[in-house]
């Protein structure tokens, strides 16, 4: 029965669209967190919707399991190969179909690399402002599979904010195309939220129609110096009151990830001095090169003057602006240095962050020796990145016992346990810690009705629904 499936998927995609044996190299089940648990016997690259269209029918009729693949960069195990799955990569539906410069929209093919998106719209003056570390290797499918955040939220909005409209493809092969290129559509259901941030696991996304935004004419950043976490959000709510619209980014990192930064990235010199309990990127991104200089300088030194600020360094180039956002994304790199070590993509409302470490700290530390806890991240939607482990216990991590006690203290607070990479298959079993299990009995109902023969992206998020 399985021979003969494989056949007529082979068929359906044609020898450039089959791989199989050992022309089925690392990439196919292999991801940030290392290779999968399982190589798999099939992988079908297919070239068009109507490919995937027959793809599916076909494998929900033999209720033949498929894990759908964009760029291979998610965090949570999402997108590699369990036992007895086939991989369905998007990797050769790659194409920018349209750009309207007036509109300003682009529909793209699901596996259009993020970067080419953004350069394709820069080219023509205007702005794609989803933006992540991982640009030159994700796909916008997978950016939409994970509703994608980034470091420009606050001004621009998740993925979802980003969409105008998609096609998907349903698990029994049923080809939805909703390429809506306009903002206002009440017409009964939003059914692309259906499909942005399911992870594929209620359909594929093959096509979709992007919003682009008017090029920004200047871009300043500066890296300033706070002393308490009261100054920080009074100094967020000073720039979001002076800067207003074009409050670009604002990003924080506590004392100890900024010494990290220091001392496990040579590639980034330090602005600031050390020493401080805070310090905070942030950036404006205007429309006025002659005047939005003077204007971020003035709003900055209205905020030195009222005490909110200790120091601050202004960037007055574009080399500058680069220099100064290496501080920021050297986090990623000091952090990784840390390794080994649990990370977490969290959410929380402001006034839940002021404890954060000192909690979290007390209560690892309750747990084993000499815990450590790196924080920062995008304080502007209030999405932080942790770092968590054990000093004393050198290569032997206590992850399960790090991940229920960081879970725990979040689900507690009302937050988020993934603010921008998902749930996959890494993240499942602390779900309820952030969904009531009213909302989670929503999520299978939803599931069992699309995606009744659990073909599509098994296990993901919810398990075995």
């Amino acid at each position: 029965m399985q021979h003969a499936t494989f056949e007529k998927l082979a068929q359906t995609v044609g020898d450039n669209g089959c791989l199989t044996g050992d022309d089925i190299g690392p990439r196919y089940y292999t991801d940030p967190r290392g290779e999968g648990p399982a190589r798999p016997e099939l992988v079908l690259r297919p070239a068009s919707t109507q490919d995937v269209s027959d793809i599916l029918r076909i494998c929900d009729t033999a209720r033949q399991p498929v894990v759908v693949q964009g760029g291979m960069t998610g965090l949570v195990n999402g997108a590699c190969p369990q036992a007895g799955e086939i991989v369905l990569s998007m990797e050769r539906m790659n194409r920018i179909e349209t750009l309207d410069a007036r509109a300003r929209t682009m529909t793209v093919q699901s596996g259009t690399p993020l970067q080419v998106i953004q350069e394709a719209a820069d080219a023509r003056g205007l702005l794609f402002p989803l933006d992540l570390g991982a640009r030159g290797s994700c796909t916008i499918g997978g950016n939409l599979a994970t509703n994608a955040g980034g470091n420009r939220v606050i001004r621009f909005g998740m993925t979802r904010d980003l969409t105008l409209g998609i096609e998907a493809v349903l698990a029994n092969g049923t080809i939805v195309n909703g390429l809506t290129g306009f903002i206002k559509n009440n017409t009964g259901y939003d059914l692309k939220q259906m499909f942005i941030g399911s992870e594929g696991t209620l359909g594929i996304v093959t096509r979709a129609t992007l919003r682009l935004f008017p090029k920004p004419q200047s871009q300043i950043v500066a890296v300033c110096s706070l002393e308490s976490f009261d100054d920080v959000t009074a100094f967020l709510a000073h720039m979001q009151s002076g800067i207003g619209a074009d409050l670009s980014a604002f990003e924080v990192l506590w004392s100890k990830t900024y010494d990290i930064v220091g001392d496990f990235v040579p590639s980034v010199k330090l602005p600031l001095e050390r020493g401080h309990a805070f310090y905070v990127l942030t950036e404006m991104m205007g429309s006025d090169p002659a005047a939005d200089q003077d204007r971020f300088e003035t709003v900055l030194g209205a905020a030195l003057e009222a005490g909110l600020i200790s120091d601050a360094v202004v960037s007055k180039s574009e080399a500058e602006v680069g220099s100064l956002w290496d501080v920021r994304d050297g986090m990623a790199h000091g952090i990784n240095a840390q390794s080994p070590a649990v990370g977490f993509d969290i959410s929380l409302e402001q006034a839940r962050m002021a404890d954060l470490e000192s909690e979290l700290t007390g209560r690892l530390a309750r747990a084993f020796d000499a815990p450590q806890v790196l924080i920062g991240g995008h304080l502007g939607d209030g999405n932080l990145h942790l770092s968590v482990k054990s000093m004393s216990a050198a290569d032997n991590q206590p992850y399960a016992l790090i991940e229920d006690i960081v879970y725990g203290w979040v689900g507690e607070n009302g937050g988020s346990i993934s603010a921008e990479h998902g749930i996959g298959l890494y993240k499942r079993r602390h779900l309820p810690q952030s969904r009531s299990p009213e909302e989670l009995d929503l999520m299978r109902i939803l599931k069992q009705a699309m995606d009744p023969n659990g073909v599509l992206n098994p296990g993901r998020i919810l398990g075995n629904y």
